[in-house]
């Protein structure tokens, strides 16, 4: 397959976690002024299409500069948790597939013997990328704490087309489902070392199997955006 960039551009005015500040890209130089341009850019580790490092959640956790480039590539398991019609390509917001912050169970989800060897990540489809820039989209599906676990157990990371594998705080929060209260579902994952790759963009039409890769920026932090490419 030809690659397939799975990334959101890091933009002012896009989506962020609740009370994280937004993106601003401010002119530093410009042509005009000094010959030359220079964009003074001001986002938090978390941003866009991002990776989480067990540091992330974990006080003992590793940073993103103790692993080797080499982790960063993952054989991936496409999990296609959505409905909606993806012949032409886009999300298809009239049917996102799971409901408004539905949970993820260890029932949905391959168990070891569904699993090739190889398989070392599992992309969760939730449909819900259908919604990205508009408010509905931070009242997603999440993982129950014990489907984290299970991918953890599987000794897989994961991806998501969601801002987080835990319910995300809105007006909306609690309201059926008996939600978990925290981030349990950062906590079963990152606990045991494993990534969390987020805010994926999984509109095309991708095979089950493939490799993908999300190479971080290059800082010892508790995760980066990245440029996330299915291969």
């Amino acid at each position: 397959m030809e690659p397939v960039d799975l990334t959101r551009p890091i933009e002012p005015g896009m989506p962020v976690y609740p009370g994280d500040p937004g993106v601003s890209a401010d002119a530093s130089a410009t042509m005009g002024s000094d010959g030359f341009r220079v964009t003074h850019l001001s986002f938090t580790t978390h941003v866009g299409t991002h990776i989480d490092a067990p540091a992330h959640m974990e006080p003992e956790g590793a940073t993103l500069d103790e692993y080797g480039i080499a982790d960063f590539r993952f054989d991936a398991r496409l999990v296609d948790l959505a409905g909606g019609d993806r012949d032409s390509g886009g999300d298809s917001a009239d049917d996102p597939g799971l409901g408004a912050r539905d949970p993820v169970t260890p029932a949905m989800l391959p168990d070891g013997e569904d699993l090739d060897a190889e398989v070392d990540m599992l992309v969760l489809r939730t449909g819900w990328g259908a919604y990205w820039g508009d408010e509905r989209y931070f009242d997603h599906p999440y993982l129950r704490p014990e489907a984290a676990r299970h991918i953890a157990d599987l000794d897989c990371a994961v991806g998501l087309d969601t801002i987080n594998p835990d319910p995300t705080p809105t007006e909306r929060a609690g309201e059926a489902n008996a939600e978990p209260e925290g981030v349990p579902a950062h906590h079963e994952l990152l606990g045991a070392g494993t990534f969390i790759v987020e805010n994926l963009n999984l509109s095309a039409d991708l095979p089950e199997r493939f490799t993908l890769r999300a190479y971080p920026l290059r800082v010892d932090a508790d995760g980066a955006p990245v440029r996330t490419v299915a291969e």
